[in-house]
């Protein structure tokens, strides 16, 4: 007789049910959707910077330096970067690239105007008072681009080299690239104007990555909705 271990019948483990999954919610699937397309606006904005014009002239002496507004600091002084792009452009007019300098810029960050703390800066630096050109309304950079060349088409003015920090212009390549300026012609050109003191890597980075935020706001929505006729 077979021993009692080895006569019993083993039970059958029966097969285990495949586990489906749950389907994800609405919610879920909004957020993927939303964050896809977030990230697609972003690197339509990287792309667009990288494809930006710099100028549209060969000119290398121009009738003026249109220098791009940047916020003073909370003492009315000018902050570093705004700092920088004001010297820059004096030492171009003082090289003899353009002989007026347009400074535009308004009380966009707090009650300084931009455009009069760079004025000041400018004659500080040798710039008399004859060669600047106030532009004090502009609250943003297609303000900036816009403005000014108000300012330029009154005196029958039609070049410029702009000048700005060089991550802010690619964004402002595509704005003036894309003035609303009818028959009237402008040829420009950009420079870029270094820190007066070097950068590290880390802050020119977030630089960079504040600036492309912005390109895809002007992308989407700015380009459109702030649209300003010079």
């Amino acid at each position: 007789m077979p021993s009692s271990t080895t006569g019993r019948i083993p039970r059958r483990t029966p097969p285990r049910r495949p586990v489906r999954r749950r389907p994800f919610s609405w919610k879920t699937r909004l957020a993927s959707a939303a964050i896809s397309v977030l990230l697609g606006i972003l690197a339509w904005a990287a792309i667009a910077r990288a494809l930006a014009p710099r100028s549209n002239t060969s000119l290398t002496r121009f009738e003026a330096i249109i220098v791009l507004g940047s916020p003073a600091d909370s003492d009315g002084n000018p902050a570093p970067e705004q700092l920088a792009r004001v010297t820059e452009a004096v030492h171009e007019y003082k090289k003899g690239l353009a002989p007026r300098l347009i400074l535009t810029g308004g009380a966009a960050y707090n009650h300084f105007v931009e455009a009069q703390v760079m004025a000041r800066s400018a004659e500080a630096q040798g710039i008399p008072a004859s060669a600047i050109y106030i532009e004090p309304n502009a609250l943003n950079t297609i303000q900036n681009a816009c403005y000014a060349v108000r300012i330029m088409k009154q005196h029958e003015w039609h070049s410029a080299e702009i000048v700005s920090a060089d991550t802010h212009l690619p964004r402002a390549g595509l704005i003036f690239s894309a003035l609303p300026l009818g028959d009237w012609q402008l040829e420009w050109s950009e420079h870029a104007a270094p820190p007066l003191a070097p950068e590290s890597a880390a802050h020119h980075s977030a630089l960079t990555a504040v600036e492309v935020i912005k390109t895809a706001r002007y992308l989407t929505w700015a380009r459109w909705m702030d649209r300003c006729d010079p």
